[in-house]
């Protein structure tokens, strides 16, 4: 019958914890949010210029891929060592703000070839045949 009761008790206490659990995502602002999200697509789009698979970098930065998935989503809740780890595995030496500024000459390639770009301009006759 104790064991019951001790039962009912790790049940409830259980349960008191998992509700008092915050989430991160819930005590940001959007501003913060957005900044947070800013910095994972800088991230991605880092590592998708340089050719390296995400699991890949995870492996160089010494965490699992879906830490990584985390960091390149903006989660608010993964620590910044974390984020300077996964930067540090795609680009050596390259720091947060040059990341930010996306001055990296893969980014900025991968930015251009992006850009549509019309094949040729469009002579006068096909401009007036386009015009409704």
């Amino acid at each position: 019958m104790y064991s019951l009761f001790v039962n009912k008790d790790v049940i409830l206490i259980s349960i008191i914890l998992t509700d008092m659990k915050i989430k991160q995502s819930h005590t940001l602002s959007k501003l913060l949010a957005d900044q947070l999200s800013e910095l994972g697509t800088s991230l991605s789009r880092l590592r998708i210029a340089r050719r390296i698979r995400q699991e890949d970098a995870a492996i160089r930065a010494g965490m699992s891929r879906s830490t990584a998935v985390l960091i390149e989503k903006g989660a608010p809740s993964i620590a910044i060592g974390q984020v300077i780890r996964y930067l540090e595995a795609i680009a050596p030496g390259k720091t947060l703000k040059q990341l930010l500024l996306e001055k990296d000459p893969a980014v900025m390639s991968l930015s251009a070839s992006e850009k549509r770009q019309r094949a040729r301009t469009l002579a006068e006759s096909e401009l007036k045949e386009l015009d409704f």
